[in-house]
């Protein structure tokens, strides 16, 4: 099951068994009752074994045992007569074996050919027994052309249905379903990649491209849930990986990068679940109100200079930046591996670096323990060379390895001084270049007192984003004034932007300026 790593067991964590929960099922008043107590008492104990800091990974797959058990004894009383001809089937989060205390419960009935009326009956006998449980159910009935058809056409369907697993009924049909939507008949691998990558840039967008404002959505921002599921998603179509931790044996991620995903969902999932006992509903926004709570429930205290849920958020924001930086560095390992052409020409760009399809990258794997000025120097190259699209997958994964070598010797080096001034001096790119350094980790290193504000935010409704996305918006509008096709904006700012000698020396004043 794509991401769906299992956790490691801990005592008095068993996941409770399947024919306890269906005696249970079974011995209530009325199958309606029953279900209604089974969920109820499974939410309940949950919500416990949460509030003990129970680790999240086994609690959103118990959660999902619950959910089954309910299904499995409603699908036989009510279509355990059609088990050779049609199959129940969860998708999406719930395929994954994943549900959050109301995340919605998405199935889909598949059948063998167009349902006969009763049929039709038992089915709809079924979906209504378990919207009267309570349970926030999301459902279709397809057969498997249908299922084609509507995957060929929309790729969240199909992404749907690559999620999927066979709860009862028929299985050689529910085979026949994955077979037919496979990478071999629709979306190969590389179309799959396009499109999600595509989905994603989209998505990101309606977040105004930034994992720091200061309401973000745990599961949508940049950084959150669904660039992880991202990252699975494109392995199980190319590599038909099952699991994030097959990605290391096909060379994609390194047992500590794998750790640190698996460490960044477990920490978003806390959220997200503790979002749904708050709010009592699927919530996913990360309001300021919840905030407070969310500080007080995982037992965040207020400090001289930073208030319990500045506490959490900092944390917050630092776990969805390492994410993110994942997520791009694992995507363009991907479109390499996909879409490139591996036998593409490097050509080179200035001394020890190269650009191969399109992206900048180290010419050797020791440039930057040989000359460690090169992390500065990459963006100013980057900066001469707009073409390009980024930095390299690979080089990007150097850059991080060798961060540490930025200590107090290298601040203090002339050279490293004139470099960084070169990049704020520079015609074009400054603003790219700054959150590059950011999302990189370079900047909080040549800047310590910047790193320090890193996911740094302000309790308060002024505020919009964290302090160190926020001084960057400062440099872009900066960035802005200096340039001559924005002077309808601002006149007036830009006129004195544009006559300084120096520009750079206000391009240091807004780096500085909340620090």
């Amino acid at each position: 099951m794509v991401n769906g790593e299992t956790a490691t067991s801990h005592p008095g964590q068993a996941r409770p068994a399947r024919e306890d929960l269906l005696r249970a099922l079974a011995a209530g008043p009325t199958p309606i009752a029953a279900a209604r107590e089974v969920l109820a008492a499974g939410a309940r104990a949950l919500e416990q074994r949460f509030r003990n800091d129970e680790p999240v990974e086994i609690l959103v797959r118990q959660r999902a045992d619950v959910v089954d058990a309910v299904m499995l004894s409603a699908w036989q009383r009510e279509l355990g007569e059609l088990a050779g001809n049609a199959a129940l089937v969860a998708v999406g989060g719930y395929g994954r074996g994943e549900l959050h205390p109301a995340s919605d419960v998405d199935i889909m009935v598949l059948i063998a050919g167009e349902p006969d009326a009763k049929t039709r009956q038992h089915i709809e006998a079924f979906l209504t027994f378990l919207w009267d449980t309570g349970l926030e159910i999301g459902h279709s009935v397809r057969s498997v052309d249908d299922c084609v058809v509507q995957a060929t056409e929309d790729i969240t369907v199909a992404t749907a249905l690559m999620e999927s697993r066979c709860l009862a009924g028929d299985e050689g049909l529910f085979s026949a379903m994955r077979a037919a939507t496979g990478p071999e008949h629709i979306w190969p691998s590389a179309d799959f990649f396009a499109a999600k990558r595509d989905e994603q840039r989209a998505r990101h967008l309606r977040y105004h491209d930034t994992a720091y404002n200061l309401e973000p959505n745990v599961k949508g921002s940049p950084g959150g849930l669904r660039d992880i599921q991202m990252i699975g998603w494109v392995a199980q179509r190319h590599f038909g990986a099952e699991t994030l931790h097959q990605l290391i044996s096909h060379e994609f991620l390194n047992e500590h990068e794998y750790q640190s995903l698996l460490k960044g969902r477990a920490f978003l999932w806390k959220i997200r679940f503790a979002l749904h006992i708050l709010t009592g509903r699927r919530e996913d926004r990360l309001l300021f109100d919840h905030q407070v709570r969310l500080a007080q429930m995982f037992g965040y205290k207020d400090a001289t200079f930073t208030l319990a849920v500045e506490q959490l958020m900092q944390r917050y924001y630092r776990t969805v930046m390492k994410l993110s930086r994942l997520n791009e560095m694992l995507l363009q390992l991907f479109e390499e591996a996909i879409v490139n052409d591996p036998s593409a020409r490097a050509e080179n760009l200035a001394p020890g670096f190269i650009a191969r399809n399109g992206y900048l990258a180290a010419a050797d794997d020791q440039l930057f323990m040989r000359e460690p000025g090169a992390l500065l120097r990459l963006f100013r190259v980057l900066q001469s060379n707009l073409e390009l699209k980024g930095v390299s997958a690979h080089t990007i994964r150097l850059i991080r390895a060798h961060c540490h070598l930025i200590d107090e010797e290298f601040r203090q080096n002339p050279e490293h001084h004139a470099l960084f001034l070169d990049i704020l001096r520079a015609r074009d790119g400054v603003t790219r270049a700054l959150t590059r350094m950011n999302l990189y980790g370079v900047l909080g290193r040549y800047l310590p007192a910047f790193g320090r504000i890193k996911g740094r935010m302000q309790y308060d409704l002024f505020h919009a984003y964290t302090v160190d996305a926020h001084t960057l918006f400062v440099i872009n509008n900066l960035r802005r004034f200096s340039l001559a096709r924005f002077n309808q904006e601002y006149p007036y700012c830009s006129q004195i932007m544009q006559s300084l000698a120096k520009p750079e020396l206000a391009y240091l004043a807004g780096l500085f300026h909340d620090i």
